[in-house]
């Protein structure tokens, strides 16, 4: 009788455990995200989160599915650090078929727990290389060095091929998706996400916390998307955005300074300038490269005002463009960012024209705006009530005026009697002509 008891009890208890595990395999979920953009700060909040997401929902993975031109080496290093130090195991899918991971798509993608890569796919091309050229040749050995240690330690932590991920860097080495597979560059092939999640089934991986065994086979799937934020700051981390931005502030500030209550202008160039230098301190910026583009604009401004025969505009010009070109460096640190040579000569073409044609036909207005003596007996009409002080419009122009006579309404149309240093005396116009009948 207490045998069979036992069995029961023992059968009961295998039961219990197969439900769980059952049950646990069909109730697993995976974190996934695309990251279809240059790797930045905004990208590297963005992945870190998704990280943190599937550790606090004890998922069976987060899936990176990764199309990447490259982009900056700082974000990447403290993405591999934070993929390092993930108590979750973190899969990278280069995918869909067209896609790729370059330059620092590479580091991410070999920094993975378990690398994938779609049908027609590619990865490699990770050499740093400066936005025009030549530089510092002895930095930029020692920045090669630095990333080539960088990926090679990353690929002998993932047993991965060091010298394939060496060759990448010091010789921008690319390859196709069934070679990454020879090479051991990666893991596998799959063909959509599904495929991924079936292949990957039974895996053992190494986390930050130890071995884990993963149960993808019938996993949900959540998908994170990128903040509102995020995805400003991705768009404005574009070196050619946060130069037109850039250059937008300037020109909004001089267009509210040579036109005094415009607002809109001031505003716009304001927020601009704020948004290009957030942008710009997480890239290697050039200083001196600044000074030049601001110098630049001084000496169109000087254009304006004096006469040189257009020597100052085209010395501004010329600085505009050399200001423009090295504006981004390389840094010590191996960040390199480039700018379209049709985005350095469009901007600094509009800036030029900007500068002799709008506000040089601002300041010619300016000059043309008749003397007060030439305006008594002009008509124009009340901007405001007119007493003590108002406002008045006269042949498109705004003066400060004072009423010789009772309040004049706005609206009103009005007549200049005489003056008082820079401010008009008006009447009324049927007022002003019966004085003057009389």
């Amino acid at each position: 009788m207490m045998k069979k008891k036992a069995k029961f009890l023992l059968k009961t208890l295998v039961l219990f455990f197969v439900l769980i595990q059952t049950g646990a395999a069909y109730s697993q979920k995976v974190i996934t995200i695309d990251v279809n953009e240059s790797i930045n700060p905004a990208t590297e909040e963005f992945i870190s989160q998704a990280i943190t997401a599937g550790e606090k929902s004890n998922s069976e993975c987060v899936l990176i599915n990764l199309n990447t031109p490259g982009g900056l080496l700082t974000s990447t290093r403290n993405i591999v650090t934070r993929i390092f130090d993930a108590k979750v195991p973190v899969v990278v899918y280069v995918s869909p078929s067209g896609a790729r991971a370059g330059s620092a798509g590479v580091f991410i993608t070999m920094a993975a727990n378990i690398a994938a890569m779609a049908p027609g796919t590619n990865i490699g091309a990770a050499h740093p290389v400066s936005s025009r050229g030549g530089g510092d040749a002895v930095l930029n050995e020692k920045i090669v060095n630095d990333a080539a240690a960088f990926i090679r330690s990353i690929a002998e932590k993932r047993g991965r091929n060091a010298m394939w991920a060496e060759d990448a860097v010091r010789m921008s080495v690319s390859i196709p998706e069934t070679e990454a597979i020879a090479e051991n560059v990666v893991n596998l092939i799959a063909d959509n996400v599904k495929d991924l999640m079936k292949k990957i089934d039974g895996l053992t991986v190494e986390t930050s916390e130890g071995e884990v065994t993963l149960h993808t086979a019938n996993a949900e799937f959540e998908n994170i998307e990128m903040g509102f934020f995020q995805k400003v700051l991705s768009r404005i981390s574009d070196p050619n955005i946060a130069y037109i931005l850039m250059m937008l502030g300037f020109l909004g500030l001089v267009f509210e300074l040579f036109n005094p209550g415009a607002i809109l202008p001031g505003i716009i160039g304001v927020i601009c300038l704020i948004l290009a230098f957030y942008t710009m301190s997480s890239l290697p910026v050039n200083y001196a490269a600044i000074a030049l583009i601001i110098f630049g604009i001084v000496l169109y401004l000087l254009e304006i005002k004096v006469v040189s025969h257009g020597m100052l505009a085209i010395g501004g010009t010329v600085s505009v463009i050399l200001g423009s070109m090295f504006l981004f460096r390389t840094s010590s640190t191996g960040d390199v960012a480039n700018l379209s040579w049709t985005v350095i000569i469009t901007t600094s073409l509009v800036t030029l024209l900007f500068f002799l044609f709008i506000v040089g036909m601002g300041l010619r207005a300016q000059r043309m705006r008749p003397s007060v003596g030439e305006m008594v007996q002009k008509t124009g009409v009340a901007l405001s009530n007119i007493g003590e002080t108002g406002t008045v419009r006269i042949q498109g122009v705004t003066w400060n005026a004072v009423s010789t006579g009772g309040v004049i309404r706005k609206g009103s149309e009005i007549m200049v009697t005489g003056q008082k240093g820079l401010t008009l005396q008006v009447s009324a116009f049927d007022e002003a002509n019966k004085n003057q009948q009389s």
